[in-house]
């Protein structure tokens, strides 16, 4: 049986790259996007492996639904979990419609096309979930100095960081893995599609990102960032998360009883 794989946002960026490299090593695909014609231009001039277009919205329910739906009845190898939209602004300055499609996208869409396809992969004892995510997933300490606010497209992917270790964790041993690839600025039409020029920015290839993931895969890694060259730096981040885990405890803190203790004491 041939490998099958469905991608999320297939029409450009990563999500093209993903469906190009899959391709080019034989798996039959799924590509999924809203915008049709770039889909059908990619099913044509891969005649090479069996392509299906699937053309859907992922802001909406019904484009989540459908594509669930897929997830759900495809037995499926690999789940690419990419499409996304940026809306980057400070959330008072969030239009609520804006804010609802950030979160469907980045946040609904991926958990829901997960729950849909996890269940067969485990049945089958095999298959690979990816999210792709950024590493703006890791700034939410930065303060206003360092970057501009945007936090609700922060908080959904440092969601999809914290969805996936969890996961993986869960599907230790079933033959199912589980990533969330998390690229520094990439050089796609994303951030000009919200009318942000980053020409003079220095940014990573799709290639780069595609190449990083899949041998993240072959190293076991759940947490991808192809642009950290030092990935003991990540270790650090999940060990002060997991200390500060361990360090809870039933009793109310000595910082909330102390009325009279100062910062810093």
């Amino acid at each position: 049986m041939s490998e099958l794989a469905l991608v999320t946002g297939a029409t450009s960026g990563i999500g093209r790259a993903f469906a190009e490299r899959l391709a080019a090593d034989g798996h039959d695909l799924l590509i999924v996007g809203r915008r049709k014609e770039r889909l059908e231009e990619f099913a044509e001039t891969h005649p090479d492996v069996d392509v299906r277009v699937v053309h859907a919205d992922l802001s909406t329910p019904a484009g989540i639904d459908a594509v669930a739906g897929i997830c759900a009845t495809e037995s499926l190898t690999m789940l690419v979990n990419n499409a996304g939209v940026a809306h980057y602004m400070p959330l008072a300055e969030l239009p609520a419609d804006k804010a609802a499609e950030l979160v469907n996208v980045k946040i609904l869409a991926p958990t829901l096309l997960t729950r849909a396809v996890v269940a067969g992969m485990q049945e089958r004892g095999e298959g690979t979930i990816v999210n792709v995510a950024g590493m703006i997933a890791f700034s939410g300490p930065a303060p206003h100095s360092q970057m501009p606010r945007r936090a609700v497209y922060g908080g959904s992917l440092a969601y999809l960081v914290a969805m996936s270790q969890t996961l993986a964790a869960e599907l230790e041993g079933t033959g199912v893995a589980v990533q969330v690839v998390c690229p520094g600025v990439v050089a796609t039409e994303f951030h000009e599609r919200q009318g942000l020029d980053m020409s003079e920015v220095p940014r990573m290839t799709v290639e780069d990102v595609v190449t990083a993931s899949l041998r993240g895969l072959e190293l076991g890694e759940t947490v991808c960032a192809p642009g950290v060259e030092n990935a003991a730096l990540l270790d650090a981040v999940f060990q002060a998360d997991l200390a500060a885990f361990a360090g809870q405890s039933p009793h109310l803190a000595t910082r909330y009883r102390d009325t009279n203790a100062l910062p810093g004491d």
